[in-house]
């Protein structure tokens, strides 16, 4: 058996017997509906934790994805159980967009606009669309892009700010999180717009395909029929994602380092000092691919893949001999964050095995299958399931942070499974 085939195998019985199994055991609230908002490291459940929006979104991402590629219609009822919770609670119904929390009963609690959050809520609706052609959905996910377009993009200056009031004014806290810096501007906020944009125009390609075709709907779709996508619904997505591709490659990313600055001024004035962030590096190193990939320019892709190639070998000045990855440092201060955090080992394969399905890097595949050792012998909870959130520099375990939580969600390391599982490495 070749590396990249037990790769997959393994990953495949992690996903659905580690990750997926915990949260429709031990993370569905079946008294108030949806999915409960916290699981503590120590693995106790905390029913009256409040809701987030993007823990909500990538539950309904993970489930999903993994009904669309495994097909068990366990995924798709769980899906299901995220799709209706999202529209019926998180989603605004007076101003649009969504509300960043719930309390445990499905309250709003904190109603301002966050657009990484919105991008997520787009990620996880265009998702359930590619695995069911669930119209409503699509609906959903298009008005959100509208609300991003409106009332985020920087028409002056270019790029997407982080975040308004319940009714689209102005915050004056913008951080997406308390570790964050207080800048109108973040790559890592683009970084998830850039996401749910490519997944939307991904979908809508999909979808106008399959109106060319005689398209039967798989298991749990609405629709008798294929949907009618309208061609200028693409074109405007399909702009919008060629503009964060640019700014991405000629604004966020630093020339001189090849890392990715983190925060902005209103006019890309870098702000907070000399940060690198060694995981949003690798991860932004594949998802930019990815993008140019579904975007499907030619021209833009020769001028992105290039670029690919020196995020991924800068993120290398995190990495660590036994293949993990730290997360970030400040050059500034001298701080290191060497944490060894649960989702930068997952994005750490998914973006060295990037790099050798598209361009046959075999030290690439070394690196993500030593890193995925890594994942396996220390972060993977083989007793109570899911992963723990991070290993200390020192090796001891990270029991403080959360099992599930506001930020601890099945999407990275869902992600890393299904995207090695889907892979083709024979291109």
């Amino acid at each position: 058996m070749t590396v990249v085939s037990l790769m997959k195998q393994e990953m495949q019985d992690v996903l659905e017997n580690n990750i997926l199994r915990f949260w429709l055991d031990k993370m569905q609230d079946r008294e108030n509906g949806g999915f409960y908002g916290r699981i503590d490291g120590s693995g106790v459940l905390h029913p009256e934790a409040e809701k987030g929006a993007i823990l909500n979104a990538r539950i309904l991402w993970a489930f999903s994805a993994a009904y669309r590629v495994l097909g068990n219609l366990e995924y798709l009822g769980a899906s299901r159980i995220a799709y209706e919770y999202l529209i019926e609670h998180f989603i605004d119904p007076e101003y649009g967009g969504v509300y960043w929390s719930l309390d445990c009963h499905g309250n709003p609690l904190d109603t301002k606009k966050q657009f990484y959050a919105i991008g997520f809520a787009i990620y996880g609706l265009t998702e359930y669309v590619r695995a069911t052609g669930d119209r409503e959905a699509l609906e959903y996910a298009l008005d959100l892009y509208d609300c991003i377009e409106e009332h985020a993009l920087d028409r002056a200056h270019n790029g997407y700010i982080e975040a308004c009031t319940r009714e689209w004014g102005e915050i004056a806290d913008m951080r997406l999180s308390a570790l964050d810096a207080n800048y109108p501007k973040s790559q890592n906020t683009h970084l998830h717009i850039i996401e749910p944009y490519t997944n939307l125009l991904r979908c809508l390609k999909e979808l106008q395909a399959q109106e060319s075709c005689d398209y039967v709907p798989v298991v749990g779709s609405v629709l008798p029929v294929g949907i009618t996508v309208p061609v200028e619904t693409i074109v405007a997505v399909e702009a919008s994602l060629r503009n964060l591709i640019d700014i991405f490659t000629d604004r966020i990313l630093n020339p001189d380092t090849h890392h990715l600055d983190l925060f902005f001024e209103m006019d890309w004035t870098r702000g907070a000092g000399h940060l690198e962030s060694y995981g949003h590096d690798i991860e932004c190193s594949w998802l930019m691919h990815e993008a140019a990939l579904v975007l499907g320019d030619k021209t833009v892709l020769a001028k992105v893949e290039p670029i690919v190639r020196e995020v991924a070998k800068a993120s290398e000045k995190g990495l660590r001999p036994d293949g993990s990855m730290i997360h970030e440092a400040n050059l500034d201060t001298g701080h290191v964050d060497d944490d060894l955090h649960w989702w930068v080992q997952a994005e750490n394969v998914v973006g060295w095995f990037n790099l050798y399905q598209h361009f046959g890097d075999e030290d690439a595949l070394v690196k993500a299958s030593k890193c995925w050792d890594y994942i396996k012998s220390q972060l993977i909870d083989y007793e109570q399931g899911e992963w723990f959130w991070s290993r200390h520099p020192d090796g001891t375990l990270n029991t403080v942070d959360d099992k599930a939580g506001f930020w601890k969600c099945p999407y990275h390391n869902s992600r890393m499974c299904l995207e090695i599982i889907e892979r083709n490495t024979a291109l």
